[in-house]
């Protein structure tokens, strides 16, 4: 069945491949007026159901994450909105345009192409075969443009300085004629820029949509994942997340098979629930039931509660309760700071911790 699926999602791909060398070779798409029909489904269907699906999800390190930051995906669904504009103008016309609008189509064109090479990096492990096909349609549309223009522009044609110059831009090798038109392309990005920060963008949010994201391609804040446990944030997790002069954490422990930050607080509540679960298993349930709600809200707003400050204002709330949990270990424990040492160690190094405190 999975080979099945993965021919099906390759035949978009192998009919643009095919489509494309064609073009190349015989200067004249394969699927001719058919090919609209593929031409929407890749450029236009596939984008949207791909960003409706993996760009939905929270930004967060506990979920697939988002695929443009949520605060700068506007700037990138713009761009993507134009490219698709600019395709199916180029694709869909009768006869050529003016030489300065077939100037501003080709640069967009290219921008898109190299739009579309970012995202199949930054996530490639989705729709690479419907990413892959957008840019050879657009390579498609390229080079028939360029075919199209040299074939029906004559040069008796008479136009004004600006027509005349982007005339002139249109007849050169391509080798020279895209790196122009990519040029070309800034003072239109910086426009449209412009008129994105009237509704909330910044000017850096074409690069922020991707590196403000987790564990993709060009993601930046991998780093504020390290030390979270996902459905695992809990008062005394964020507590340890503060400032180190005032949590003064110990070392690193192990949950639920990742890294966390243990400071004494942490291992004394810890420690606690273990005494609870161990002496009163009706109570620790109860406790842990409710308990796990707060850990609840707190993963759902982690990115807040990650702040140092914040995580310092807990830490000092949790002090009058870390000291009732100390004291009810003493209580309880022939040897309470063996019990403390002990917590959020993976099994085997507990089990030699204890193998060792029971020799003579």
């Amino acid at each position: 069945m999975e080979i099945l699926f993965g021919l099906i999602f390759l035949i978009p791909l192998v009919l643009t491949l095919v489509d494309f060398l064609h073009v190349l070779f015989a200067r004249e798409r394969l699927l001719k007026k058919s090919s609209i029909v593929l031409d929407v489904f890749i450029v236009i269907i596939f984008p949207i159901l791909f960003l409706a699906v993996m760009d939905s999800g929270p930004n967060d390190c506990c979920s697939e994450s988002a695929v443009f930051s949520p605060n700068h995906r506007a700037t990138i669904y713009f761009f993507i909105i134009i490219n698709m504009i600019a395709y199916f103008i180029s694709a869909l016309k009768y006869k050529l345009l003016s030489p300065i609008i077939e100037v501003l189509i080709n640069s967009i064109l290219l921008s898109g192409i190299v739009l579309v090479s970012f995202i199949l990096v930054h996530f490639s492990s989705f729709g690479i075969i419907f990413n892959i096909a957008i840019i050879l349609l657009f390579l498609i549309q390229l080079i028939q443009n360029h075919q199209k223009f040299m074939d029906e522009n004559s040069e008796n044609q008479e136009y004004d300085k600006w027509e005349a110059i982007a005339w002139q831009i249109l007849r050169l090798n391509p080798f020279i004629k895209y790196p122009i038109l990519i040029v070309l392309f800034i003072p239109i990005f910086t426009i449209i820029t412009s008129l994105l920060m009237l509704f909330g963008q910044k000017p850096d949010s074409i690069v922020k949509a991707f590196t403000d994201t987790y564990k993709h391609g060009f993601s930046q804040l991998d780093y504020l994942c390290d030390n979270v446990q996902c459905g695992g944030h809990f008062l005394c997790s964020v507590a340890a997340n503060g400032h180190k002069n005032i949590v003064q954490p110990k070392r690193y422990g192990e949950r639920g098979g990742g890294k966390i930050i243990c400071n004494r607080q942490l291992l004394i509540a810890n420690a606690f629930e273990e005494i609870l679960e161990q002496k009163t298993p009706q109570l620790h349930l109860f406790i842990r039931t409710k308990y796990n709600k707060v850990g609840n809200f707190i993963h759902r707003y982690y990115g807040v509660f990650n702040n140092k400050l914040l995580a310092d204002m807990v830490y000092v709330f949790m002090k009058p309760l870390e000291w009732c949990f100390l004291f009810v270990i003493y209580v309880v424990d022939k040897k309470p700071e063996n019990r403390i040492a002990v917590q959020y160690l993976n099994r085997k190094d507990r089990t030699l911790i204890k193998q060792a405190q029971q020799k003579p």
